[in-house]
C-alpha cells in the first residue's frame, strides 16, 4: 500500500475514535472531513448548545500525537473553523463554538492505546 493511503488509514481510524469519544460525551457528529478552501476540517461535532470544531491528530506507537499542531496548523484549523461558520451549508446555530483538538494514539494493529481531548485547544 502506497505511504499516503497508509497515512490516509491511520488519520481515518483516528478520527472514527475521535467521533465515538465525542458521541460518549453526548455529541452528535454534524460533520466529518469538511472542506474548506483552507483544508479539511476532521470533525464538527453539537451538543445542542456548543458547535464543536475538531483537529484530530493520530499517530502511532509512541510517538505524541501534539508534535504536528505547531502555530501554522492551529491558525489554518481557525481559518478553517471560520470558513465553516461563514459557509451557506445547513448547519446547528447554537450559542457557543469551540475549537477542540483530539489527540489518538494506536498500537500497530490500529488498536486504542491513548486518546487526549483537548477543549479550547486553539
Amino acid at each position: 500500500m502506497p505511504k499516503n493511503d497508509l497515512r490516509q488509514r491511520l488519520g481515518r481510524t483516528g478520527e472514527t475514535y475521535a467521533a465515538e469519544h465525542l458521541e460518549r460525551l453526548g455529541y452528535a457528529i454534524v460533520a466529518r472531513n469538511h472542506r474548506t478552501r483552507h483544508g479539511e476540517i476532521d470533525l464538527v461535532a453539537c451538543d445542542g448548545h456548543t458547535l464543536v470544531i475538531c483537529e484530530v491528530k493520530t499517530r502511532r506507537g509512541t510517538g505524541s500525537p501534539w508534535d504536528s499542531l505547531h502555530d501554522r496548523k492551529r491558525r489554518q484549523v481557525r481559518r478553517m473553523a471560520s470558513a465553516y461558520l461563514a459557509g451557506d451549508h445547513d448547519r446547528p446555530r447554537v450559542p457557543a463554538v469551540r475549537i477542540d483538538a483530539i489527540g489518538v494514539v494506536l498500537d500497530s494493529r490500529d488498536r486504542l492505546v491513548r486518546l487526549e481531548h483537548l477543549e479550547g485547544a486553539m
